[in-house]
């Protein structure tokens, strides 16, 4: 490649008369014709009437829109047409929703969605709901297989009276608590916990990670408390029925934060310890964790990390429970949507409130469906009204381009805005598409770019024009060529966008389809109303806007002096600058004024035109003497520059790794994307823990005085409850420690440390409040926990006042510190302590401060460290006495070490829930009648040939053997039956291969995973779990090896089973694999359409060029964005991913673009020189000359409607954003250097583009379909291996 390209560098300008080296034989019969082309051409462009139909139309054409009062009217219809059809879809069509569910992006055709999907709708079809309606589910599945395997070992009559017997009892036990519930007095509203609000408090700052500090509890105690004292909270929350045995509670007594803080911050009430959570003081941390550990529900509420020997977690977890009915409802079937919507009113005014409850030290994060759900809204109607400033910036600009018309501007920008609406009914109600998805929020960006794009092309053609004194023939010469040359491009990017609509994920098909509407719309928009306010401008308004500028202009000289500024200036600085050029032979005035009579605006307006058309004129002017001629004359030095980048962006594509974690939806700092990422670390969604709190697990205890104890230190070693009486009451002297200060600078205040009480002028005492502390007490020497040293350091030297420093090393003498004194403090809460925070200035003379709030101290930025942190301090002994403690401050309910063995961790639903199905044979979906991922999932096929019985012991055998797997399946992690206690009893009394099946580990009241189906009397499918040791966390293309591994072995496990066994149809499925499958494929998918919009722009740009050598710039130009954009994003770190993939995917069309307009210009150039000897270097700056301009406005347009997305929370919009930003960037510098070398090297020097040309391409290129489709034909015919025998043959 390097070579052709020199080759042809070299013989380019030295061949112009010969035939090119490339050209094909397509030139030999445009030779022939060359002569009367040139007639034509001569012909069209003195303004030459053809007498055959297509004259007469383009002059109908041109008429009707130079006849004003015809313009108005094709204005009219125009705008009132996409009004009336949005009208009509909004008022008669079905609602278009959005759609910002994650299940758009899931693929349902694929074998990982249609499995999981049949499991899902077999549960669905015979139990009801996937989650919330688990306990009667189990319960069901229990009954019904021990019935059926009683039935079958011939014991039915026998268990039948035991049964009917406990049925009894049941119903008993349901009689006597329907009548507790109807008891007098008490109100039995709300006490079905049915909402939630979920909270996770996160460590945060300082090396020490543990949330378990009396610092950051006292925070979440505060927050929770927050939470409880809200106006409405008591309408809402749940009142549990279990609360009336505790009568000092009372009957309308709401339920308590589920959290461990119960335990953490017990009440007394009566004599009584509850641990509810909602007494004033913290008890001793080490003992209530050590009685919270014995119960299984203690894990549910921390990381994986915890263990008991290490009682230190990252995080804790809170829930909040909401109870139903509400008041004035009788129950939860009486208007539930009602009794929803009152809910989602009421908890999303939470959302503002712990927005603002994080710290440094604690991360607040909150969710749960309704608030997770109006915050992913709010998001989204947010970042959407960032179209709003990316609207009003492109609107000034477009004002400032269109040389300050504000008639052109309005209707540009009102084209585009009605080509949406005819877009968007053309989605919804011709392709009956019903919902508008995430990625679709984008096209309020990028539109505005692609039709400004189409404006400044009619714009700048039309102005352009004027050499044409007939208005009849000028608006043709408009429509005709801006028609074509914004056909060609919009057609390639409609086509890019449309390659999306093959792709399998749904919300990336719908994308593809909205976008390719809303291009072609909005040329064919602007192709109808652009002409008409062009003839309307130009006859009526035009003048009327020169008269005003020139009346602003008169009353305002000063403001548009600066207007004309520029034009001054570059009227004053281009003839000097083209006489000293003149003398380089780059600025041939008289080579200029030849190819004038296309692009008359390269000569400057008259000063008595006023400002129209100086801006256009200007930036003509300077695109063709400092970017156009250079790349013409260093067209050799480009062209190797260009092969240097293409090589090493190639090479850096290739370093382009595939994503190594799950993908971003919001951006990381968020409450949203936070939460999501430590989902993947904590338990399912299904599993809720409303009873596992200390309200609930443990009774109220006797308040025994000896269990005050000191409180623990956050490591919660054993030494610190040990402590030998003398050492903890050894005493030792305190030292008062004296703070004055000197004000040295307007932002700099000197503080002295003393242990006289004597302040020396000019210093001043301070004085309590605003954060001073006027003085503060500490230890001579270590005592008990107060063993941290702090030293008191002066300095004398380098400034006239001496200098008092706090650090916990020691003084450094080589820049003039000494040690004045020190003191010991403790570095944790301790009884009757206080806690100030001290800090150093980095700015001289670097003094330090101490004071009682983190605020008063913000003057040093970065870490703790010895000049900067926090330490406690004893509090003196007449405020210990005066301080009113709690019973239950410091209560050490472990005293004695009564608190028990701590309990076994459960299994909670971390890693991937794998379901190991038998009896289903998939999902049938040929009776749906949606078009989306929302609504009917379809019915699933059963296997007719499944009979439990007969497969029990290979069954059994299947359980054991995937159990057995440490490397897939967590320990206990089997669960292999629906929850029961006596089918693992039953079992082996069928087939001896069912003794001691592996039994899950798993919370107390926790269901199975493992479920049955039942129907017509029988068994007719079985899924069992296993909660394998697959992360959640990881990216879809790690996690496949997991999914493959699963895979393979089960299909090991089931090759080993007899031939008629209907076990061999059974599968494995995992939600999991869904999402990671999904990933995967759109990055595929992705690619592929990549692929495939390079193929259609490469036929589309043969039939519109007609010639291979302006075929190959175009390409070449598109080869080297993409590898550039992609070479970028390898620069800037990112990984590819399913978002940089469906990027990626529109980078052809939207890199076609400019590239092709310069074609387009370089054939238009070529209409405007008859004779002969007209060179391509002429037609490659007269290209730039004709559309420099318009390619350029619109490529600013585009960069300045895309940078809004750059701040958007939504991370696909974000990178979406930045992506288009890139590609339009390196877009407009690639067509207008490398393209414009490319064609000054190689471009045919005298070809026109005769109709017989166009014609010959057209067949050329479907010749060449046709012949790709006949081979994919041929090879989906013969089969892999025929095909690829005959291939080798």
């Amino acid at each position: 490649m390097m070579k052709y390209s020199v080759c042809l560098t070299g013989a380019a300008m030295d061949l112009e008369d010969e035939p090119l080296l490339f050209q094909s034989s397509w030139d030999a019969e445009e030779e022939e014709e060359q002569d009367e082309e040139d007639g034509e051409s001569d012909t069209q462009i003195n303004g030459g009437s053809s007498t055959t139909g297509g004259s007469i139309v383009w002059g109908a054409v041109g008429w009707v829109y130079t006849q004003p009062w015809v313009s108005g009217v094709v204005l009219g219809v125009g705008v009132f047409l996409p009004c009336a059809l949005s009208a009509y879809m909004f008022l008669y069509c079905p609602p278009l929703d959005i759609d910002l569910s994650y299940s758009a992006f899931e693929v349902h055709s694929h074998f990982s969605a249609e499995r999981f999907d049949a499991l899902t709708i077999a549960i669905k079809t015979q139990l009801g709901s996937w989650d919330r309606r688990r306990r009667d589910v189990n319960h069901y599945d229990f009954t019904a297989l021990q019935e059926l395997l009683l039935d079958r070992l011939g014991r039915q009559g026998d268990e039948s009276h035991e049964s009917k017997g406990e049925e009894g009892d049941r119903d008993s036990e349901r009689s006597h608590t329907r009548m507790r519930r109807f008891a007098p007095n008490y109100s039995y509203l709300q006490s079905q916990a049915l909402w939630r609000m979920e909270l996770v408090f996160v460590a945060q700052g300082g090396d020490d990670n543990n949330i378990f500090t009396p610092e950051r509890l006292r925070t979440i105690h505060h927050i929770e408390h927050l939470l409880m004292q809200h106006p409405q909270f008591h309408q809402f929350c749940w009142k549990p029925l279990e609360v009336l045995r505790d009568l000092p509670l009372g009957p309308s007594y709401c339920s308590p934060p589920s959290s461990l803080l119960s335990y953490l911050f017990p009440s007394e009430r009566g004599g009584r310890i509850y641990y509810d959570g909602m007494g004033p003081d913290l008890a001793d941390i080490h003992g209530a964790l050590s009685l919270a550990i014995t119960h299984p529900q203690f894990y549910w509420y921390v990381d994986e990390s915890l263990a008991p020997d290490r009682l230190s977690s990252s995080l804790l977890r809170s829930e909040i429970q909401f109870g139903a009915p509400l008041p004035s409802y009788y129950s939860l079937q009486d208007r539930p949507e009602e009794q929803r919507q009152r809910f989602r009113n009421f908890v999303v005014q939470y959302a503002d409130i712990l927005a603002q409850q994080s710290t440094s030290q604690v991360k607040v994060l909150y969710g749960g469906t309704e608030l997770f759900d109006n915050e992913v809204r709010q998001t989204f109607h947010r970042d959407m009204l960032l179209a709003l400033i990316s609207g009003g910036c492109i609107t000034l600009l477009v004002y400032v381009l269109t040389s300050f018309s504000v008639f052109l501007t309005f209707f540009g920008l009102t084209s585009i805005g009605l080509s949406c609406q005819v877009a968007l009914f053309l989605y919804h109600v011709v392709f009956g598409v019903r919902y508008l998805g995430i990625l679709n929020g984008v096209a309020a960006f990028v539109i505005i770019g692609i039709g400004v794009d189409d404006v400044f092309v009619f714009i700048s053609t039309f102005r352009q024009a004027s050499h044409l004194v007939h208005p009849v023939q000028r608006m043709m010469y408009t429509v005709k060529t801006a028609g074509r040359a914004t056909f060609l491009t919009s057609f390639t990017t409609a086509a890019a966008y449309a390659a999306n609509t093959f792709s399998q994920i749904p919300a990336v098909h719908d994308f593809g389809l909205f976008m390719a509407l809303i291009v072609s719309c909005c040329w064919l928009w602007v192709s109808i109303l652009m002409p008409a306010a062009l003839c309307i401008w130009t006859q009526c308004v035009d003048p009327q806007e020169n008269t005003c500028l020139k009346w602003c202009d008169s009353i305002f000289p000063p403001f548009f002096a600066r207007e004309q500024s520029s034009y001054s200036f570059l009227t004053l600085f281009i003839p000097p600058l083209c006489l000293i050029l003149s003398h380089l032979g780059s600025c041939d005035t008289d080579v200029d004024a030849a190819i004038l009579s296309l692009s008359v605006e390269t000569s400057l307006s008259p000063p008595g035109r006023g400002t129209a058309g100086v801006v256009s004129a200007n930036l003509q002017w300077a695109l063709r003497h400092w970017v156009a001629e250079p790349a013409v004359e260093k067209r050799k030095v480009i062209l190797g520059i260009y092969i240097l980048v293409l090589l090493l962006s190639a090479g850096c594509c290739c370093l382009l790794r595939p994503a190594t974690h799950a993908p971003l939806l919001f951006r990381p700092d968020t409450n949203l994307q936070t939460l999501l990422g430590l989902r993947n670390n904590l338990s399912a969604q299904g599993i809720s823990c409303h009873m596992c709190s200390g309200l609930f697990m443990e009774k109220p205890h006797l308040l025994h005085s000896p269990t005050h104890t000191t409180p623990s230190m956050p490591g919660f070693h054993a030494q610190q409850h040990t402590q030998s009486p003398s050492n903890s009451t050894l005493q030792r002297p305190l030292l008062t420690v004296y703070v004055s200060k000197l004000d040295v600078g307007a932002s700099i205040t000197l503080y002295r440390f003393s242990l006289n009480t004597s302040v020396p002028s000019p210093w001043k005492s301070l004085s309590a409040g605003h954060g001073e502390v006027p003085s503060f007490q500490a230890y001579s020497g270590p005592h008990s926990n107060f063993s941290t040293h702090m030293t008191v350091c002066v300095s004398r030297v380098y400034h006239p006042h001496p200098r008092w420093m706090i650090t916990s090393q020691s003084c450094d003498p080589r820049h003039g510190w000494r040690s004045e004194f020190s003191f010991y403090v403790a570095s944790a809460e301790q009884q009757h302590s206080r806690r100030l925070y001290f800090a150093q200035h980095k700015l001289s003379p670097h003094p330090s401060r101490v004071c009682a709030e983190p605020p008063g101290c913000v003057i040093s930025s970065g870490p703790d460290g010895p000049t900067k942190g926090s330490f406690y301090i004893p509090l003196p002994t007449g405020k210990r006495e005066n301080t009113w403690r709690s019973k239950t401050s410091g209560f050490n309910p472990c005293s004695g070490g009564g608190c028990g063995q701590p309990a076994v961790r459960p299994l909670v639903d971390t890693g991937a829930m794998v379901f190991v199905v038998f009896g289903i044979l998939g999902v049938n979906r040929t009776q749906r009648t949606d078009n989306h991922v929302i609504g009917d999932m379809g019915s699933v096929i059963l296997d007719p040939n499944f009979d439990i019985f007969q497969e029990i012991g290979h069954l059994c055998q299947i359980c054991k053997a995937i159990s057995a797997n440490k490397q897939l399946v967590k320990p206990g992690g089997a669960q292999c039956l629906p929850s029961g206690n006596k089918l693992s009893s039953i079992l082996p009394l069928l087939n001896p291969d069912c003794h001691s099946l592996p039994e899950p580990n798993l919370l107390p009241g926790q269901l199975s995973h493992g479920v049955v189906g039942t129907h017509g009397g029988r068994v007719s499918w079985l899924s069992m779990a296993f909660e394998s040791t697959t992360y959640k966390g990881k990216s879809s293309f790690q996690t496949h090896s997991d999914f493959l591994q699963w895979e393979t072995f089960l299909q090991e496990q089931l090759s080993t089973l007899p031939e008629s066994s209907a076990l061999r149809r059974g599968f494995q499925t995992c939600e999991h694999w869904k999402q990671i499958f999904m990933e995967i494929i759109g990055v595929e998918s992705a690619l592929c359409s990549l692929l495939l919009s390079l193929a259609i722009c490469v036929a589309a740009v043969s039939v519109f060029t007609a010639h291979p050598l302006l075929l190959l710039p175009i390409l070449l130009t598109i080869l080297g964005v993409i590898c550039l954009v992609v070479a970028i994003m390898y620069w800037l770190g990112w990984e590819l991913g399913a978002v940089e993939a469906i990027s990626l995917s529109i980078l052809v069309g939207s890199s076609v673009d400019y590239c092709l307009h310069l074609v387009e210009g370089y054939l238009l150039a070529g209409e405007t020189i008859p004779s002969l000897s007209a060179k391509r270097q002429r037609r490659s700056l007269d290209a730039v000359n004709h559309v420099g301009v318009a390619i350029v406005s619109s490529a600013v347009t585009t960069v300045i409607s895309t940078v809004p997305l750059f701040f958007c929370v939504i991370v696909p919009f974000a990178k979406f954003g930045q992506i288009v930003a890139i590609n339009t960037a390196v877009s407009i510098l690639f067509t207008l250097t490398v393209t414009a070398a490319m064609l000054a090297t190689m471009g045919p020097a005298n070809f026109n583009r005769p109709p017989g040309a166009v014609l010959k391409a057209s067949l050329a290129v479907l010749g060449t379909t046709a012949f790709g489709a006949a081979l994919c034909w041929a090879g989906g015919q013969l089969g892999p291996v025929t095909w690829h025998t005959a291939v080798t043959m």
